[in-house]
């Protein structure tokens, strides 16, 4: 990603991704907002683990939400689409958690935790996140780390990785749904969020 790129604004961004499909445009988004989508999830959870699942599910959800809708201010609407898939997971009866008292559910509330955003740390930090998911990625099976590569590095759809590897859309998802699970698990042991880490895999290779 040229570096200009952290330059733009949100519906830039967006307009950008809308434009060229470029994953990267909205892991820029998900770098900037991170913090506050966890922040949001977790005043509805109250559970930390569950509030990061749930802010990587909101990030993978970007990739197909930015194509059908064009936010005119990209954070309130990421705050509405943090609390209602948060409200979503806590009408399903096997997610013990209790519901916080509604804060200000504003882009007031929202904003206020844009003070605690940084960037991505440097050095070893980076290092150490980018041997750890590379670590994780040689433990994939090769299908999985082949779709995977394709699909976030080489930024091919499901049908494109189809037609390049011979597998059906079918297992080219599931190779892509087990690897990233896969890879997440392997990473939570060592306390690194799978997001975090795919973002800085990502801008080592491009």
């Amino acid at each position: 990603m040229a570096a200009f790129e952290h330059h733009k604004t949100d519906e830039e961004l967006v307009a950008e991704y809308q434009h060229t499909h470029n994953k990267w445009v909205v892991g820029e988004l998900f770098k900037r907002y991170s913090l506050l989508s966890f922040t949001v999830c977790h005043k509805y959870l109250r559970d930390e683990a569950a509030a990061k699942d749930a802010s990587m599910a909101v990030f993978e959800k970007l990739f197909t939400d930015l194509l059908k809708h064009s936010p005119q201010n990209f954070k309130s609407w990421l705050y509405s689409v943090c609390k209602n898939y948060c409200l979503m997971q806590l009408r399903k009866p096997a997610l013990e958690v209790l519901v916080a008292e509604p804060e200000e559910e504003s882009e007031t509330f929202f904003v206020k935790f844009g003070e605690l955003l940084h960037q991505e740390g440097e050095g070893e930090e980076k290092e150490h996140k980018l041997q750890a998911l590379e670590n994780a990625l040689a433990q994939l099976n090769e299908k999985q780390r082949e779709c995977i590569d394709l699909f976030f590095l080489k930024q091919k759809s499901y049908e494109e990785i189809s037609l390049q590897t011979g597998y059906t859309a079918n297992e080219v998802k599931s190779y892509i749904q087990n690897g990233k699970r896969n890879l997440k698990n392997a990473l939570a042991q060592k306390g690194i969020l799978f997001g975090w880490a795919l973002l800085v895999w990502i801008q080592h290779n491009v």
